[in-house]
């Protein structure tokens, strides 16, 4: 069973979350604040962290903030009543990997933390030996970009991005379709393996970000928005 961390100061949330990850075959561990959290976490490290982002003392995002900076990857999933995208940005900006809004579905929690244990899982499976020669099949590039799958790097000339686990997803996915239009149920799958449906702003924040990320002054857009549609990248 996976091993999750809970991080959740209210009550009532705290223990029906536990309640139904248990019952969805989860080894919970469930605290009611950060030093909380921060403390279970370095003493039994958890194959996943849930962690709301308000809580009194050390909230989520600094609870996420330590973690990075400890050099410790495990996978992220923010809780939050905040619904601004600013707010969302700072979660990822945290270095979380994905998060959800509330009031949320427990079935969408169930799939994003499937999700991040998938591509952990993956990650974990890959070859430790990274080859150097361009033509490897693990490094694939196009307009300009550069990514080494292997090693989970990427570079926009010779400017290295600093990327989440779901941007580095979202880039890679985007850079071996160059030119093709995915919609947004398509990214939905191959990215969370689940469509959260029309209403969802959770692919629109992330393309977002790893815009930000990817733009220069004076260098041309490489993803573009096909309206009612989905996302391509190419260099116009």
């Amino acid at each position: 069973m996976p091993n999750l961390l809970l991080a959740e100061d209210d009550r009532a949330i705290r223990h029906a979350l536990e309640r139904a990850l248990t019952l969805e075959g989860y080894e919970v561990t469930a605290v009611a604040d950060g030093v909380e959290a921060l403390a279970q976490a370095h003493r039994t490290p958890p194959d996943v962290l849930v962690l709301d982002v308000m809580m009194p003392g050390i909230d989520g995002l600094q609870v996420c903030r330590v973690l990075r900076a400890e050099g410790d990857r495990t996978p992220i999933l923010m809780l939050t009543a905040l619904v601004e995208t600013a707010d969302r940005i700072a979660g990822l900006d945290a270095g979380a990997d994905d998060y959800v809004v509330k009031p949320f579905d427990v079935e969408e929690v169930f799939a994003r933390l499937r999700a991040l244990l998938r591509r952990t899982s993956a990650e974990n499976s890959a070859p430790v030996d990274v080859p150097a020669a361009k033509e490897s099949p693990g490094q694939v590039s196009v307009a300009g970009l550069r990514m080494d799958v292997a090693a989970r790097r990427a570079w926009r000339g010779t400017r290295e991005l600093e990327l989440t686990r779901t941007e580095f997803e979202l880039l890679e996915l985007l850079v071996r379709n160059s030119g093709i239009v995915l919609d947004h149920a398509t990214i939905y799958d191959r990215i969370w393996g689940y469509d959260f449906g029309p209403g969802s702003k959770n692919l629109a924040v992330y393309v977002g970000y790893l815009r930000r990320k990817l733009d220069e002054p004076g260098a041309p857009a490489l993803i573009h928005t096909v309206r009612g549609v989905g996302y391509v990248l190419r260099e116009d």
